[in-house]
């Protein structure tokens, strides 16, 4: 029961903290005051910030996944290339939701994107985070002599 809520927390905690960098670059991009009218429906800039968004989450996911299984069944070569390829997914990422922002010309419900933009940027920073974290120890694993992964 300990360990079911601390890891409840842990996710509260973790999407308090997401929310909160995703309003911090809103507020740095000078997009955080809401439109007077709102726009409905799917446009192209929201379409561009939610497929950056996922891509995002995406080189998260195998960057956690790197870092978690440094070598897996699928040979020693998948953590590295795991790190490298949420190295570069992040980054692509990151870039793209920057760019979403700079382009923008209103806050959220414009038709902009700006939510999703903001959201890409954090992931794709988090990515990059997290592939440099696994793509190390999978470089400090494999120049450690007489250690086989």
């Amino acid at each position: 029961m300990n360990r079911s809520f601390a890891v409840i927390l842990g996710v509260v905690a973790a999407s308090a903290l997401f929310a909160g960098l995703v309003y911090a670059v809103l507020v740095a991009a000078h997009v955080s005051e809401p439109a007077a009218t709102t726009v409905y429906g799917l446009t192209a800039r929201r379409l561009w910030a939610t497929s950056v968004a996922v891509l995002a989450l995406v080189g998260v996911l195998i960057g956690g996944l790197a870092l978690a299984r440094p070598a897996s069944r699928f040979g020693t070569a998948s953590g590295r290339l795991g790190a490298i390829l949420a190295l570069v997914v992040g980054l692509i990422a990151a870039v793209n939701g920057g760019l979403n922002l700079v382009v923008a010309n209103g806050g959220p419900g414009t038709g902009n994107g700006v939510v999703g933009g903001a959201a890409a940027f954090v992931l794709g920073l988090i990515a990059v985070a997290i592939g440099g974290l696994a793509l190390a120890r999978s470089r400090r694993t494999t120049l450690e002599p007489g250690r086989m992964t």
